[in-house]
């Protein structure tokens, strides 16, 4: 459990803005965790990016001083000056050992989410550590652990009134965008496929709003989401040229810069001149400023939220000591887990080196010996020995097990 490590940069410290410079593309992200892995020989990792917290989570014997978070920022690629390496250096929390399992228990059952109780957060940690499963990433530790991860938050979820009502980043601007007058039928335009937009996206479908239009990098994704909402597709170089004007515009991408500039406005607002609505649920922000700026508009975007998410935390503050008593019980539970896996690992090879002994005796150290027994008596000493085998197996793992989960601590 020592070596488990974690390296968290969230709203609590850092602007959204400046966590937005943290998120890697997706077509990105296996080649760039793969270097990580390689160039600082961790053996296990996983990354979890979304809007408002970017996480490292590592098994390996490394401390988190200085030095390892910056070959780690720096290793990613990430395009910083010397001074904003140093202010994410310093300005990252660091977790180890139980403090960490703590903390990633904590983080996927919603407590240390700008919204608590938003249940998106579990689906994000299970989807990123799939994904680095997939690349070869993880192992056998942070396997065990998201087992009983997901176990946990699913008890949390249950046992307790967190998530009544839930409301999340995207709930949050559902209300904003529901106390503003819309048009009976608006025109939504909807930037980026991925999942913000399409969980936003049902909010307004439920509420039957029919006339969308898609945009997405790749066609394929925009017609599937589009189908969805029974809206129209087109890729994000389309917009460049869309002119059937707008009444909502709702952007969630994963691009590293403004995706919609003045430019681009003007032409999407083909002349229509009254204020139009923006949901930027981007990090960083798909809006340009000189828009909010230049053009009337109603802006909702996720900082703007983080009032509102804050009062949440205090109606709901009664329930995280019920649920932190949950994730404690579960903890206590999870370490022998953690001990019977080492000790099935370290003990892997004794039957093979069991079997080895047996067939060294019988073929070479008492060959001569078992040549003359009859084939009665051979038949009976086979049967005795497979039995000793099996028992010379079990015992000592058994035995082992049982030491270890009596052990007050673990490594």
């Amino acid at each position: 459990m020592k070596n488990l490590r974690v390296i968290a940069f969230t709203h609590k410290h850092f602007e959204l803005h400046d966590l937005g410079r943290l998120i890697v593309d997706c077509e990105e992200l296996e080649g760039r965790l793969s270097k990580l892995k390689h160039e600082l020989a961790i053996p296990e990792l996983f990354y979890l990016g979304t809007c408002n917290r970017v996480e490292f989570v590592f098994y390996t014997p490394e401390e988190l001083t200085d030095e390892f978070v910056k070959q780690v920022l720096i290793a990613m690629k990430f395009d910083f000056s010397d001074d904003l390496l140093k202010t994410f250096v310093e300005g990252g929390s660091r977790y180890q050992g139980i403090d960490a399992l703590q903390h990633m228990f904590r983080m996927s059952c919603s407590l240390e989410s700008l919204v608590v109780g938003e249940k998106e957060i579990l689906s994000q940690v299970r989807r990123s550590y799939e994904q680095s499963r997939k690349d070869g990433l993880t192992g056998d530790f942070l396997r065990l652990m998201m087992d009983r991860l997901v176990i946990t938050s699913k008890e949390v979820y249950t046992r307790t009134n967190i998530s009544r009502n839930p409301i999340s980043v995207v709930s949050l601007a559902y209300r904003k965008l529901r106390s503003l007058k819309l048009p009976e039928q608006p025109r939504i335009l909807v930037v980026g496929a991925g999942e913000t937009n399409q969980n936003f996206a049902k909010y307004l479908s439920k509420h039957k709003y029919q006339n969308f239009a898609v945009f997405n990098r790749t066609l394929e994704r925009a017609k599937t989401f589009a189908a969805e909402l029974k809206g129209k597709a087109f890729t994000l170089e389309d917009l460049e040229t869309y002119d059937k004007g707008f009444d909502i515009l709702v952007t969630c991408t994963g691009a590293a810069n403004a995706v919609v500039n003045k430019d681009l406005y003007s032409k999407l607002l083909n002349g229509e001149e009254d204020r139009k609505i923006i949901i930027d649920l981007a990090v960083p922000h798909d809006i340009d400023k000189e828009i909010i700026q230049q053009f009337p508009v109603h802006y909702i975007e996720i900082g703007s939220l983080q009032q509102e998410a804050e009062n949440n935390i205090q109606e709901r503050y009664g329930e995280l000591e019920h649920a932190g008593k949950i994730i404690d019980e579960n903890i206590k539970e999870f370490l022998p887990i953690v001990k019977q896996r080492r000790v099935e690992v370290a003990m892997r090879e004794v039957p093979n080196t069991i079997k080895e002994i047996k067939s060294f005796a019988l073929n070479e150290v008492f060959a001569n010996d078992v040549g003359k027994l009859d084939p009665e008596a051979k038949e009976t000493l086979e049967k005795v020995i497979n039995y000793m085998e099996k028992k010379y197996i079990k015992v000592p793992m058994v035995m082992a097990k049982d030491i270890l989960i009596q052990h007050t601590t673990i490594d």
